[in-house]
């Protein structure tokens, strides 16, 4: 079992959306071999998960604000995905800046499913071979990154460490080389 105390990991989410199993199974993952999970919302309260895209799931407290936050104070930058979610997401300015902060800082980003559209939006995969839910591929390619079709991709043709998955059913794959990455 990697042991990542004194790491500290920040999700990025919105209060509604969220893939259930990509954010939850990855906080219990970290949290279960030490790690800090900061979980940061467009706003103060639950996030809701959703199954499916589409079937209420778990609700998850959102501990801060994207604009409380500082990139300099974590390890690596958690982006699930959810179709809501990662469309909202890449609409919010301050979670978008976050992404730059952390892929400028060579700081390891990990985007699971539509996660990447994050990316994508923030101008970080040019040069990065990465996955992602098929429907991305498209957006990724123009954006100047190399999609692929593999359950998980650890790259860093991005000039940062990158860890992509495509859905929760690669979740194994996708945490073993965030674990990785963050030295654990």
């Amino acid at each position: 079992m990697a042991d990542l105390n004194g790491k500290r990991v920040l999700a990025v989410v919105t209060t509604y959306g969220v893939e259930q199993d990509e954010l939850v199974v990855p906080l219990e993952h970290l949290r279960s071999r030490g790690a800090e999970v900061v979980v940061a919302a467009d706003e103060r309260g639950e996030v809701q998960t959703l199954v499916g895209d589409k079937d209420p799931g778990r609700t998850v407290p959102v501990d801060t604000t994207y604009d409380a936050v500082d990139a300099g104070e974590f390890d690596l930058l958690l982006v699930p995905g959810g179709t809501v979610n990662a469309d909202t997401l890449r609409l919010q300015d301050t979670a978008v800046q976050l992404v730059k902060d952390f892929a400028a800082a060579g700081k390891p980003v990990a985007a699971i499913c539509h996660g990447p559209w994050a990316l994508v939006e923030a101008g970080c995969v040019a040069g990065a071979t990465l996955t992602s839910y098929p429907s991305l591929r498209t957006d990724v390619r123009n954006a100047g990154g190399h999609w692929v079709d593999q359950s998980a991709v650890r790259d860093a043709g991005a000039g940062f460490p990158l860890v992509t998955s495509r859905t929760p059913k690669d979740l194994e794959d996708f945490l073993g080389q965030v674990d990785v990455v963050l030295g654990g």
